[in-house]
Order: C-alpha cells, then structure tokens, then sequence
C-alpha cells in the first residue's frame, strides 16, 4: 500500500464525535484512569529500582567487612581440625583467588544499571 491510500482509509474511517456531555465525561475519566495506571507502573519502576540497587549496595557493603574481617581475624586452624568447618576451610582455602568474583560482579552490575538510564530516580 502506498502513504496515499493509508491516508485515506484512516480519513475516511474516522468515528463521528457526538456533542453529548456524558460521553465527553467518559472519556475523561477513561483518560484520568490511563495516567493513573501510568503513574502507578513508573512508581513501581522507581520502587524496583531503587530495590535492586540498595540490594547490590548492601551486598558489596557487607562483603567488603566480611571479608575484611577475614583478613584481619584469621581463623587458627588447628581449632577446626574436624566437621563442617574443615571442609569449609578446605574449600575456602583452594578456592580463595576467586572470592573476589562475586563483589567484582556485583559492582559492574551496579555500575551498569546507574549508567544504563539517564534518570536515577
């Protein structure tokens, strides 16, 4: 179809618009509805985002003492010679290069979802 053809079928389609009061009435409300809906979901945009970035916050936040702690505490491992924490150690300690990974990760997911829209908030 051509530009010209669409153009006439949306001219020649177009309701008829009553003079009645009740409908202009209805149709405001109809739209007050719409912006009220819209309203809700960018409020529920901003309370999600700003959910997520408080979550990502707080998980760097808290991994940066824990890990601190680790560091400035170190366990005496002839105390957790048996059970659980054995193997945790154990783990711990084979696999220790890679404890930063997750924060790493967290903060470029942070920096990602700060940088990604122009309005914060």
């Amino acid at each position: 179809m051509k530009n010209k053809d669409i153009e006439s079928i949306i001219r020649d389609s177009r309701p008829q618009v009553q003079d009645n009061q009740t409908f202009l009435l209805e149709v405001q409300q109809k739209m007050r509805a719409v912006e009220g809906i819209k309203n809700e979901v960018d409020r529920q945009r901003r309370y999600g985002r700003i959910a997520l970035i408080l979550a990502l916050v707080s998980g760097l936040i808290l991994g940066a003492v824990a890990m601190f702690l680790a560091y400035l505490y170190p366990m005496d491992t002839a105390a957790i010679s048996d059970g659980i924490l054995s193997d945790i150690r154990v783990f711990l300690e084979s696999y220790k290069q890679y404890l930063l990974l997750p924060i790493a990760g967290c903060a470029i997911s942070l920096g990602v979802i700060l940088v990604r829209q122009k309005t914060f908030i």
